[in-house]
């Protein structure tokens, strides 16, 4: 039998979290349930239809939430031209300096941007920043010749998702701060971003399912027939 804690368990009672729940439902009730003594992290968490083996149907990309995420974002940039990063807003910026102290092992940092004239020097530490997730990556946004904006879009609340090796992929949505609508909103615009990423070569059902949670709530069902409408929005994409 599975066990569960005492915030996890009258999460249980709030409702039957065995039946699927629209997203302004499933919002309410993650509203409804015990909270942390910190600003919990809202996911939304979706399983695909992909085959991860096949190189040709990777799932990446990013999505701005129209009302940010509520997390403070740590952004370093990797640039010939520092004092620009730097009043766009990101926390460190430079390029061989930068560079020595992340192979020195600093990685103090939420989201490393580059531009593209500097991602030759900035493979040489793509060991260190690849593994934990920090690399830029011009499928992901984090490398361009305008990084103004890119640190810009980051700030303002654009969070990447990536789908992993079982074909499982969660979004950040927001904190449990945020009011109901702005949370449903984020939600919605996820959605219908992780559409628009859906494979050219892909035939089928795109989102098999998708659950929302918090960091310590249980996982709440989304009606599939809810969501569909939204998936056929960027389903022929």
């Amino acid at each position: 039998m599975k066990r569960y804690n005492k915030r996890q368990a009258k999460g249980h009672e709030v409702t039957d979290l065995q039946q699927c729940f629209s997203i302004e439902n499933a919002v309410g009730l993650l509203e409804k349930m015990p909270k942390a003594r910190f600003d919990e992290t809202v996911e939304l968490s979706m399983h695909l239809g992909i085959d991860p083996k096949l190189s040709d149907q990777m799932v990446r990309g990013t999505v701005r939430l129209p009302h940010g995420s509520g997390r403070s974002v740590r952004v370093v940039a990797f640039t010939e031209s520092p004092e620009e990063a730097l009043a766009a807003g990101a926390e460190t910026a430079g390029l061989e300096d930068l560079i020595k102290r992340v192979q020195e092992g600093w990685v103090d940092f939420d989201v490393a941007v580059a531009t593209t004239s500097a991602m030759k020097q900035v493979r040489t530490v793509a060991r260190v920043l690849g593994p934990r997730g920090l690399m830029p990556n011009p499928k992901s946004g984090t490398v361009a010749d305008d990084l103004v904006s890119v640190i810009h879009d980051v700030k303002a609340g654009r969070v990447e998702f990536k789908m992993d090796k079982t074909a499982n992929m969660a979004v950040v949505v927001g904190k449990r701060s945020l009011v109901k609508e702005y949370l449903t909103d984020n939600i919605k615009a996820a959605i219908e971003v992780v559409n628009h990423a859906r494979p050219e070569t892909f035939r089928g059902r795109f989102i098999r399912n998708m659950t929302l949670s918090a960091t310590m709530t249980p996982s709440i069902r989304l009606d599939q027939q809810e969501y569909v409408g939204i998936e056929s929005k960027g389903g022929a994409q």
